[in-house]
């Protein structure tokens, strides 16, 4: 590989990892050939960009990128597979469907939305991670909860102050 197609790859490589945010690293040494294809489809059916790189090239990626990676250089030894998801939980959520039937991909590490994670005994709180939609979604309710209860106490209290008083004592009791 001549250096000007090293370059070009890390410019892919970071531009990768800045479009989607979220990548695992991880092992998938010693596969056979047909089993890394079946991986690599499995990947595009969930929507997930798959990529064998060099360490070397990955490092490089990560720095042009800007990021703060913490300890996540630590763990590019041997060989390495990133894959890129707009989703968070849906790379831990391929990993352990696939572990089911080997004990390949191990996950090295992940990089959520700034967030660092090292170690495949990391995988299942990859997994129960919720997304920002969600968790602000949980916030709106909770929020629209104390709302509705009131605008419920006034609705069947007749919408009179003796109503609501009534209502919320009922509530108590």
């Amino acid at each position: 590989m001549t250096k000007e197609e090293k370059y070009d790859l890390v410019l892919a490589l970071t531009e990768t990892m800045k479009e989607y945010g979220n990548f695992y690293i991880t092992d998938t040494s010693d596969l056979t050939v047909a089993k890394v294809n079946d991986i690599r489809r499995k990947c595009f059916d969930a929507d997930i960009k798959m990529q064998v790189t060099k360490n070397s090239l990955i490092k490089k990626a990560m720095e042009a990128a800007g990021g703060d990676f913490g300890d996540i250089y630590d763990v590019l030894k041997g060989s390495s597979s990133i894959l890129f998801s707009k989703s968070a939980t849906a790379p831990a959520k391929l990993i352990k469907q696939l572990r089911k039937a080997g004990d390949k991909p191990v996950l090295k590490a992940a990089y959520i939305d700034s967030s660092v994670f090292i170690g495949d005994n990391q995988l299942d709180t990859l997994i129960k991670l919720k997304s920002k939609e969600q968790l602000i979604g949980e916030i709106i309710g909770l929020l629209q909860s104390p709302a509705k209860n009131v605008v419920s106490a006034l609705q069947s209290g007749g919408n009179t102050l003796a109503g609501l008083v009534k209502t919320l004592q009922e509530r108590e009791g």
